[in-house]
């Protein structure tokens, strides 16, 4: 179970989400839930359009209360958001707690079973800091 939380430890979404093998890295589970949040949202964006409720801002969407608001008729490239959410990480923009232990590094190994708990904490930076 994939969960996104704020620092304060509220819960924003959750949602489950699958591997072909139980070890995989973080960058898998980053590229993993990327691909999936996007795979989905594009797919939904052609019936009905809306709110993208990501990992991190798409290029061009304006944030909204709980997520980001894509111009219309314009699909998400799953790459270029994977690639920011890297980037992301390695700037502190979020950190991911796998059964409450924080992963520290991309290519660190992590196990993941039917109960494991993942939390992708977003951090919001200081206003004026």
């Amino acid at each position: 179970m994939i969960r996104d939380e704020t620092a304060s430890g509220d819960a924003i979404h959750e949602f489950p989400l699958e591997f072909e093998s139980e070890n995989i890295t973080v960058r898998d589970l980053i590229r993993e839930r990327v691909y999936q949040e996007v795979s989905e949202y594009n797919f939904r964006s052609r019936r009905q359009g809306g709110e993208f409720r990501g990992l991190v801002q798409p290029t061009d969407a304006e944030r909204t209360l709980n997520g980001f608001k894509v111009p219309k008729g314009r699909d998400i490239d799953w790459e270029a958001q994977f690639a920011r959410a890297i980037d992301a990480f390695a700037r502190n923009g979020f950190f991911i707690l796998v059964d409450d232990r924080q992963a520290e590094a991309l290519d660190e190994p992590i196990t993941i079973g039917s109960r494991t708990n993942v939390s992708f904490v977003k951090l919001t930076p200081l206003v004026g800091g």
